[in-house]
């Protein structure tokens, strides 16, 4: 069985660095690429820029948090669900956004799951253990 990467884009360092470690206490073998903004995360997707040299394949889930420099999250996910290649690639906004206009245009645009951060440490650690579980070892995408 192929292992798939995961594909993070994160600003927030800190929020980065604690979405990795909750991801890894789940002891998954899945690399996780993190990056800074939606251009990135376009560039990983379609071997462009820096990432024209990595791996084949497309990732595991994609999660993305809204408020990016570049290309936010919701300019991201339009991008993803309008390209052939790519739109059946499932995708988590990860976000502190609680704002139904955010969670509205997502879930238009095809998100698959819309997560508000929690504020609690321990809460966010155990979202994010939950969240890397379910869309990579339980959910089932088909072959792209």
């Amino acid at each position: 069985m192929e292992i798939k990467t995961v594909l993070l884009a994160e600003d927030n360092p800190r929020d980065a660095e604690l979405t990795l470690e909750a991801l890894r206490e789940n002891n998954l073998a899945n690399d996780i690429i993190w990056v800074q903004d939606g251009e990135m995360v376009m560039n990983y997707l379609m071997k462009e820029g820096e990432f024209a040299d990595r791996n084949p394949g497309l990732p595991a889930v994609v999660i993305l948090d809204l408020k990016m420099p570049k290309m936010d999250g919701i300019e991201t996910l339009a991008a993803i669900r309008s390209n052939e290649k790519l739109k059946s690639i499932p995708v988590v906004m990860l976000t502190s956004s609680q704002q139904e206009e955010d969670l509205v245009k997502s879930y238009d645009l095809g998100v698959n799951a819309y997560v508000v951060k929690p504020v609690d440490l321990a809460d966010f650690m155990e979202a994010i253990k939950q969240l890397g579980m379910f869309w990579v070892v339980v959910n089932q995408s088909p072959k792209i």
